[in-house]
């Protein structure tokens, strides 16, 4: 398997970065994860606008263009032969003396990894099992998609080796925040629920989709600081992410919920199922029809 490092494509078990890496020595990286829908890299714009804010944030002096992204993209597909993928996005600082840094880091890591992944299919439903570890706080004033995540490791480790559960994180106040590695909505009553950002969650970029595809189709999105008897009351419920896309629940806290199914959510992703292979931009959408 080749990946992409800092210029050349090399096979993965030949990539090589410094033990001086601040990115290794103290986290200072971040790093984006979508899916190649026959060679289209869905949402990419919006993975590369979270990307470059992220960089600005940790002071790493680099920004990314869907060009510069895209013909990365093209020679993974050549060396690996894909034509749906898995891709991980990595950008670390870079090299620095060991000791904490001040200064902008002008020269990081770029690495890029994919791995195969089959034609998408329908929906996977999950369990939604409530989390005894608390979802931490974000290191500066919102979650980052950094190397910070030791909270998430914790949280798996708790969930064991399920397959068919995603863990759900409470914040210490017992508000709900979001999944171990997904967003968390739910629909009532023609509105749909998600947690607000200040709960300290990841913005998703599929939360973000979601929120947009729903609002270009009259529904109404309310995002805000909700417990467990706010959820336990709704008539569908589904967490999402860039790689499994909309995860409907089968039973929250104990309760059972429809699944796939619900009609909202099939909806969703009926939507979700004719964009995938052309969207760059959650702005791009228009009704359940991206713009030309």
């Amino acid at each position: 398997m080749y990946i992409y490092i800092n210029g050349n494509f090399v096979r993965q078990e030949e990539a090589r970065i410094s033990p001086l890496d601040h990115g290794f020595l103290y986290g200072l990286g971040v790093f984006e994860t979508f899916r190649v829908y026959n060679r289209h890299p869905f949402l990419l714009d919006d993975h590369l606008e979270r990307l470059n804010g992220s960089l600005k944030a940790l002071n790493i002096h680099a920004a990314f263009s869907r060009e510069d992204i895209v013909k990365i993209l093209e020679g993974l597909f050549e060396k690996n032969g894909f034509r749906h993928a898995y891709i991980r996005l990595n950008v670390s600082a870079g090299n620095g003396g060991v000791g904490l840094q001040t200064e902008p880091y002008s020269e990081p890591n770029l690495i890029v990894f994919s791995k195969p992944l089959p034609a998408a299919a329908g929906m996977t439903e999950k369990e939604a099992v409530i989390l005894n570890l608390q979802r931490n706080t974000p290191e500066g004033t919102e979650r980052l998609k950094s190397h910070h995540y030791m909270n998430n490791v914790f949280a798996k480790r708790e969930l064991g080796g399920r397959m068919d559960a995603e863990g759900v994180f409470l914040t210490k106040e017992g508000f709900l925040s979001e999944g171990i590695v997904s967003n968390l909505f739910w629909y009532k009553e023609g509105v749909l629920f998600t947690p607000a950002v200040g709960t300290g969650i990841l913005n998703g970029v599929t939360r973000r989709f979601i929120m947009s595809l729903a609002e270009k189709n009259g529904v109404e999105m309310r995002e805000g600081f909700y417990k467990l008897e706010d959820v336990e009351a709704a008539e569908e419920i589904f967490f999402t992410n860039s790689i499994q896309e909309i995860i409907p629940v089968t039973i929250f806290n104990g309760t059972d919920f429809p699944g796939k199914a619900g009609r909202f959510v099939g909806n969703m992703h009926g939507f979700y199922q004719v964009h995938r292979e052309s969207l760059w931009s959650r702005n791009d959408i228009n009704g359940g029809v991206a713009r030309e």
